[in-house]
């Protein structure tokens, strides 16, 4: 199952991110490493939202994420949310639907 973290950035996120950059970056890519995470970033144009793509049987590991994260700790997310998506086309579709 596929979940999606959510973030809403505040209006200085990217004047105060490289503050926290490093140990956001290393919590990102130790979820990497265990395979919860698939792909990560923020939106540009505006830079308002960050979407983080997570695998697994639960939410927890993209819940845990932004319970440890120090742009959440700092004020950098302004509101967070895990979302279940149902993927089913592309080569990593959790629920792969064919036509016919």
């Amino acid at each position: 199952m596929h979940y999606l973290l959510v973030y809403e950035l505040s209006r200085d996120y990217l004047a105060r991110r490289g503050e926290f950059r490093d140990t956001h970056l290393a919590l990102a890519w130790a979820a990497v490493e265990r395979g919860e995470l698939l792909l990560g970033g923020a939106l540009a144009e505006p830079a308002d939202r960050a979407l983080l793509l997570f695998q697994g049987e639960t939410p927890a590991a993209a819940e845990a994420f932004a319970a440890a994260d120090p742009y959440v700790a700092h004020g950098l997310v302004e509101r967070w949310s895990v979302r279940p998506w149902t993927t089913v086309v592309g080569t990593g579709a959790a629920t792969p639907v064919r036509p016919g």
